[in-house]
């Protein structure tokens, strides 16, 4: 049985054994102590009395909370007539039968609130004498991708390795075109998808540092092609992981996170989770039309300096969760 392991008022979350190879196959590198355990502050025990969407729960104090680590499905279509989309439908039943009138623990770690005040927070509760941890399930029935927000990426290992399980079934998005891998090289597509969140499969070009930041180039021309971006404050926190980056050249890597507009399609790194080696055994990797367009989550962030070029005046606003 793999662990989420508790701190001083930590919260221990059980998961299935099944998850644990898995965890061992996506664990890499990600902070000073390389190895760290998911450990999460213990909170109060609450009610929830609604679920407002796929993602955030209202709960008997009035409080909202936002699953944080389990990005819920969104309609692509954000016009004032979009129907009803049914992978975010899906998600919003699953969440609710799960959760709805029940009690339920917070646990927190880093980043308390998201820019709209709610809290951040990762949910367990108990059934049949199990703790089950809220976001897991999601993610482990196709019902959410892992991802991050700046200081809040703790437990993105035991995260990464739920959304595993579902991808190696087919499960929920994960048999949904509009949730497909896409492509480095797909460049026009992928600009189409700005401020969406995707995963990016590809083979690295080449590595660049700079004094400001390292970049990982999918391409011969940085500023047209696809680019992740890390900077320099990110490399120093995960030493480790920094020093494997240049033996990534020639390698095929995922990179996942929201896409940005500079010299061409961009994304940020914020933590190593975000840059893994690709695992071609895995389903959803199927590039898609440039007609498919994804539902994902969208954000506001300060968008970095591509290799010291400043961005065209037509480059998106600043994006910031």
């Amino acid at each position: 049985m793999y662990r989420v392991a508790p701190g001083a008022r930590g919260i221990a979350a059980a998961m299935f054994s099944v998850l644990a190879a898995a965890v061992a196959a996506a664990a890499q590198p990600t902070s000073k102590g390389e190895d760290a355990a998911c450990t999460l502050d213990g909170g109060a025990q609450r009610t929830v009395v609604r679920v407002i969407d796929s993602e955030t729960v209202l709960l008997d104090d009035h409080q909202e909370v936002r699953l944080i680590g389990a990005l819920a499905p969104r309609s692509p279509d954000l016009s004032p007539s979009a129907e009803a989309w049914p992978p975010e439908d899906a998600a919003i039943v699953a969440l609710r039968a799960m959760v709805q009138g029940k009690s339920v623990s917070l646990a927190t770690s880093g980043r308390a609130q998201d820019r709209y005040g709610r809290t951040l927070a990762h949910l367990f509760i108990d059934k049949d004498g199990e703790r089950l941890w809220v976001q897991g399930e999601m993610l482990s029935s196709g019902n959410a991708r892992a991802y991050g927000l700046p200081g809040s990426y703790a437990c993105m290992r035991e995260l990464m390795a739920h959304e595993r399980a579902a991808r190696e079934a087919g499960s929920g998005i994960w048999g949904n075109a509009a949730y497909g891998v896409r492509s480095a090289r797909a460049v026009g597509d992928l600009l189409r998808r700005r401020n969406s969140y995707e995963i990016v499969a590809g083979r690295v070009a080449k590595v660049t540092a700079t004094k400001a930041r390292t970049y990982v180039n999918f391409g011969a021309d940085w500023r047209r092609d696809f680019t992740a971006g890390i900077a320099q404050k990110v490399l120093r926190e995960h030493p480790e992981w920094a020093k494997s980056i240049a033996a990534l050249e020639g390698r095929r890597v995922e990179v996942r996170g929201w896409i940005q507009y500079r010299n061409g399609p961009y994304i940020d790194i914020e933590d190593p989770s975000q840059l893994m080696p690709a695992d071609e055994t895995l389903p959803g990797r199927t590039m898609l039309p440039s007609e498919a367009m994804t539902s994902s989550g969208r954000r506001e962030t300060d968008e970095p300096e591509k290799q010291k070029r400043p961005a065209p005046t037509t480059a998106p606003g600043a994006l910031d969760l």
